[in-house]
């Protein structure tokens, strides 16, 4: 007998959601991505807590923004909207483009010039959005969208939207369906802090239901764009992670709250830290996420180190997006281990050490 065919979040959640009959739910059946258990990332970090990686890079864009996007181009469409637009580093641009072409809404994405990954960028244009490139970083697009929603008839689909926000954190709702209670850790990259933000509001709610205790939220940003900890502004955030580049999180109270009031950190890890952990992840696990995504796991080695979990914690580390996103960062670090052979028998019995 097979079970009920999943239909997207809005479906699974509607009771949880904004929404009523009369929202018509514009969706690419996102959600329901696997909790996977990382035996092997566990050993090799010398854990002995159970740890979980949640792989929202299996969303339909690769990213979890499709969890936002599907309840943000709803109520859009509810509300009689035309075009959305947005500023993004990539992944919600690509998230933002795919719903509006599958509602039938103009599509205008304002990105950084220059510093957006490939994988992102061809699937923005693929679906058929206006691609505006800003001589400028992810903070000054994203003023600029702003501005021009109070001048046009315009839907903001940031994470600023809060329906952004309550579709992401059904993310939440599904990790505790899946372990039957909460995590006592999640660890999350912060870039817009939005993530984050909506997790810890997912836990919240789902507290009531299911009496569950609440995960303490370990959020990582990268340190060449690490505004929350250094409490500060950074006006040229720079890392590989390109989808935590940003300087100025849109939702950095909202973070230190989902920080502070669950007892938890928000840190930062290296360009270097995070593409170990990238490789690790990959050679470890099978699972190839984008670099920013790393950031929770570089995180979880960073606390590791200085912690010790018990075997009766769960952890969990959110991959946020799919690595096919950013292949040049993949090739440029894996350059060295290809080998070149004439096609010969021989040729290939030298390089094979087994």
């Amino acid at each position: 007998m097979f079970g009920k065919p999943w239909q997207g979040i809005i479906h699974e959640y509607a009771p949880l959601l904004p929404v009523s009959i009369k929202t018509p739910i514009v969706t690419l059946y996102e959600g329901n991505t696997p909790l996977v258990l990382a035996l092997r990332l566990q050993k090799e970090l010398g854990i002995r807590a159970r740890v979980y990686l949640k792989l929202e890079g299996l969303n339909p864009t690769g990213s979890f923004k499709d969890r936002g996007m599907t309840l943000a181009i709803s109520k859009a469409v509810e509300e009689g909207v035309k075009a959305v637009i947005c500023a993004s580093t990539g992944n919600t641009a690509a998230s933002a483009a795919a719903y509006a072409a599958k509602a039938g809404l103009e599509c205008i994405v304002l990105i950084p010039d220059g510093k957006i990954a490939k994988g992102k960028l061809s699937q923005t244009m693929i679906h058929g959005a206006k691609v505006v490139q800003v001589k400028g970083n992810f903070d000054q697009a994203l003023d600029l969208v702003r501005e021009v929603c109070e001048l046009k008839p315009i839907q903001l689909v940031n994470s600023v939207n809060p329906y952004r926000i309550e579709g992401q954190k059904t993310a939440a709702f599904e990790i505790v369906d899946a372990l039957e209670k909460a995590p006592d850790y999640h660890f999350i990259p912060v870039g817009n802090a939005g993530n984050i933000t909506a997790y810890w509001k997912g836990y919240k709610e789902y507290q009531f239901r299911k009496k569950n205790i609440l995960p303490r939220m370990m959020g990582f940003q990268a340190t060449g764009s690490a505004p929350i900890v250094r409490r500060r502004v950074v006006k040229n955030p720079d890392t590989i992670a390109t989808a935590i580049r940003i300087g100025n999180p849109a939702l950095w109270g909202e973070a230190e709250k989902a920080r502070d009031n669950s007892d938890g950190e928000i840190d930062m890890v290296s360009d270097r830290e995070i593409l170990t952990a990238y490789r690790l992840l990959a050679q470890k696990e099978g699972i190839f996420c984008e670099p920013a995504s790393a950031a929770a796991v570089a995180g979880l080695a960073k606390v590791a180190k200085r912690k010790r979990f018990t075997e009766d914690q769960i952890i969990v580390c959110t991959l946020t997006g799919h690595g096919l996103k950013d292949p040049d960062t993949a090739i440029g670090e894996s350059c060295d281990d290809s080998i070149t052979i004439k096609p010969e028998i021989n040729e290939l019995l030298k390089v094979i050490t087994i």
